[in-house]
């Protein structure tokens, strides 16, 4: 009888226990196995896709051919995300393999997913890592210290094993920002457009990690800058369309924000010129960490994936010196350049001078006339052997910028990041700045925006302003203060601007004092003896304001001049476009996280409520996204007043 009971327990124990798949098989319900599939949308494999176990903390990324892998346990689900994309959920069943294709969909604010920050932990001490693939399954297998967030928590909590990292050692240009002037002191307003966003994504990676920004880090201008606008395409002969747009200021009630924007026109990749690419890459001591060289070779795969027929690509390297282990190779060999990418192994000091000089002879021996001739630098900016000053790189830039070659500067990692020095290498160099945070950055920059970020189709773009006095008490422009130019620089064509690429847009925002309204901002001066107080002349008074730009063409050397007059016609900022609602709330931002003293209003709320009614133009996601950032930076300490 007592054997009985005891068998009678085991059954009852087995029973309870197993469960039956599917297809007849006995198979514990606990059982973890391993999932592995591809994700994709329309257009093909996505890289950076979250592959995450519901209701965990476990999940993974997809490579750059859109794979991944990851464990988990029968009968849970699988929920699979892209900025952009509607969420796909799948309970794991009796399959190993679960492919997804994700579609375009709604994305309710919540459900959009913030990437992490690479930058986050420390080196995985393996410097040579062969793919993408490879790098992802030993940085963010289905365990608890990958780095990035669940959905239903703050952003600010860090995964356990988490580590941030230092900062400490990061150096940022300092500047002071834009004060407001009298047109009748100051009629003219210029500077030169900057379509860099490196700023936006390292701030990203700040909030996603749970840190505070400094006040350095952010440059205005290229947060704005790294959302589009909906400016129509150009109809004319010029390359870009100018758009005016001008509506009542959200952080100082009294004021009013202009909004000029400019349209760079799409120009088909088939009908781009070829392209003659030197990616110089910084493989020093310094790159080791995963977020570094392993990322950058992931990148640049990326970037191949675009190389067409007629392009070609070579590629320099430098350490304690410079050298070149590919040769100009043509686009088609597609295998042999990911090799050589597959290869490049990081160790020693940081010739950055000797690297530079390298890249552009080779650009210069293998120079496509009327083609685009352009060096790719991807480096931490960490330079310490020769040539490594900002002054030293500033000289030696500003001379390779007249060969008539373009230059893109790609930043990586984190702790010893040397943003100012990367700053200066592409504002002088007739290039433009991203910084990439994660893999889904680069295939925005890199494929999304391809043609954008590697193909010019104006340089030398400036824009000069003249305010109504009759109109315009004070003025002052928001962000651009390292783009900022001398009036006479306008007309100089011996005077370097920044360029935009195909298909870009560039957004500046100028904040107005009314004529006769009361600020604490700005205080008139007393009459001066000898300026002329003359009135505005009867059939100008109607405007507010005139703006002119010059622009070369990518091979030209003297400049072409349009003029586009603004009239003095404001529209309340609940009226105003979405476009203006979410640029104004960026800008807001930026102040309130640079510590503006020129702001009246810096409440986080309102930041984020102006934000929500700029979302109808958000295909891709990123603007819910920043939403989420101002949420994240409310949870930090950025006090909302």
């Amino acid at each position: 009888m007592k054997n009985l009971k005891i068998l009678s327990l085991g059954v009852a124990m087995l029973i309870s226990f197993l469960a039956f798949s599917e297809d007849g098989n006995r198979i514990f319900k606990s059982e973890k196995v391993t999932i592995t599939g591809k994700v994709s949308d329309a257009s093909g494999p996505l890289p950076g896709a979250h592959v995450k176990v519901k209701q965990t903390k476990v999940g993974v990324q997809t490579d750059f051919d859109g794979k991944y892998s990851i464990e988990a346990e029968v009968g849970q689900t699988l929920v699979f995300s892209f900025v952009g994309m509607a969420d796909k959920q799948i309970e794991i069943g009796r399959s190993r393999t679960i492919n997804v294709k994700l579609i375009e969909g709604g994305i309710k604010l919540g459900e959009v997913v913030v990437t992490s920050a690479v930058g986050g932990r420390k080196a995985l001490g393996k410097k040579d890592r062969r793919a993408l693939e490879a790098e992802e399954s030993k940085m963010v297998s289905a365990s608890p210290t990958q780095g990035f967030y669940d959905r239903d928590d703050k952003v600010t909590h860090r995964e356990k094993g988490f580590v941030t990292g230092n900062t400490n050692d990061e150096d940022y240009a300092t500047f002071i920002e834009n004060a407001f002037t009298s047109p009748k002191n100051e009629p003219l307003s210029t500077f030169s457009i900057d379509v860099d966003n490196a700023s936006y994504t390292n701030v990203r990676r700040f909030l996603n990690n749970g840190q505070k920004v400094p006040k350095d880090a952010v440059r205005v201008e290229e947060m704005v800058n790294f959302f589009k606008y909906d400016y129509p395409q150009p109809t004319g002969n010029h390359p870009f369309s100018i758009n005016t747009e001008v509506a009542d200021c959200s952080w100082n009630k009294d004021s009013k924000i202009v909004k000029i924007g400019l349209q760079g026109k799409h120009i088909p990749t088939d009908n781009l010129p070829a392209s003659n690419f030197v990616f110089l890459i910084d493989v020093s001591g310094s790159m080791s960490d995963y977020n570094k060289l392993p990322l950058l070779q992931a990148s640049m795969k990326l970037l191949v994936s675009q190389l067409r027929a007629e392009d070609k690509v070579s590629i320099v390297v430098y350490a304690g010196a410079a050298g070149l282990v590919l040769p100009s190779t043509k686009g088609t060999e597609k295998d042999k350049i990911i090799s050589a990418f597959d290869n490049l192994q990081a160790g020693g000091s940081t010739a950055g001078g000797a690297g530079i000089e390298l890249a552009y002879k080779t650009a210069l021996e293998n120079f496509i006339k009327g083609g685009n001739n352009r060096v790719i630098l991807a480096t931490d900016g960490d330079f310490n052997v020769g040539s490594s000053s900002n002054s030293d790189m500033e000289k030696l830039i500003e001379d390779k910028r007249k060969s008539g070659v373009f230059l893109t500067v790609l930043g990586y990692g984190m702790g010893n990041y040397k943003d100012s020095k990367m700053e200066i290498l592409a504002d002088k160099g007739n290039g433009n700045y991203a910084y990439i945070d994660n893999i889904q950055e680069a295939n925005r920059f890199l494929v999304k925006e391809f043609n954008g970020s590697m193909y010019a189709i104006a340089k030398d773009v400036k824009i000069q302003i003249e305010f109504n006095p009759k109109h315009v008490q004070s003025y002052r422009l928001i962000g651009y203060e390292n783009r900022k130019l001398r009036p006479e620089d306008f007309t100089n064509d011996a005077i370097d601007a920044g360029e935009l690429g195909s298909g870009h847009n560039v957004t500046a925002l100028y904040e107005l004092i009314p004529t006769g309204v009361k600020s604490e901002f700005f205080t008139e001066s007393t009459n001066l003896k000898y300026t002329d107080q003359k009135n505005v002349d009867p059939k100008f008074q109607d405007e507010l304001a005139t703006v002119k730009f010059r622009y070369k063409q990518p091979d030209g050397d003297k400049s072409t001049e349009m003029v586009h007059v603004i009239a003095d016609k404001s529209e309340r900022l609940e009226s105003a476009s979405a476009d203006m609602k979410f640029a104004t709330a960026v800008a807001w931002f930026g102040l309130k996280l640079r510590e503006s003293k020129l702001i009246a209003n810096s409440s986080t709320d309102e930041i984020k409520k102006l934000a929500k009614q700029g979302l109808a133009q958000d295909k891709d996601g990123y603007r819910s996204e920043f939403v989420r950032l101002v949420e994240s930076a409310q949870t930090l300490g950025y006090a909302s007043k």
